[in-house]
């Protein structure tokens, strides 16, 4: 959302999303808000990447809250949790495994974003 209205909505699952809102609206993104069902650390660098204004998620990380911190991007959420899982509910999510040796969000865009095509 943006000065009251929807900018982008999408049915994607994990970081597909936040990537293609990247790539389709670039700077358009920045000072927006942004919703999710659950943001972790991957998701949490798009939005700092993206230079989002807030974040609104029911579950979050606690990594992905630290990022949101660290960037000075306003959070609200429902449930905080240790990490993020994939969808086996077996083991961290690999977008979070890759996105715990990012600090930098736009080196983190770069990473995720070469991940997600490699795997296409």
């Amino acid at each position: 959302m943006k000065r009251g209205k929807v900018i982008l909505e999408t049915e994607s699952h994990g970081i597909i999303g936040p990537l293609q809102a990247i790539d389709r609206l670039g700077e358009e993104l920045m000072e927006s808000s942004v919703a999710d069902k659950i943001v972790g650390r991957a998701v949490a660098l798009l939005c700092a990447y993206s230079k989002a204004f807030s974040v609104f998620a029911v579950t979050i990380s606690k990594e992905g809250m630290r990022v949101l911190e660290d960037n000075n991007i306003f959070y609200e959420i429902e449930n905080c949790v240790p990490n993020i899982l994939d969808y086996k509910r077996a083991d961290v999510c690999p977008f979070e495994k890759l996105a715990a040796g990012f600090a930098n969000p736009r080196e983190a865009y770069e990473k995720l974003k070469s991940f997600i095509n490699s795997t296409n």
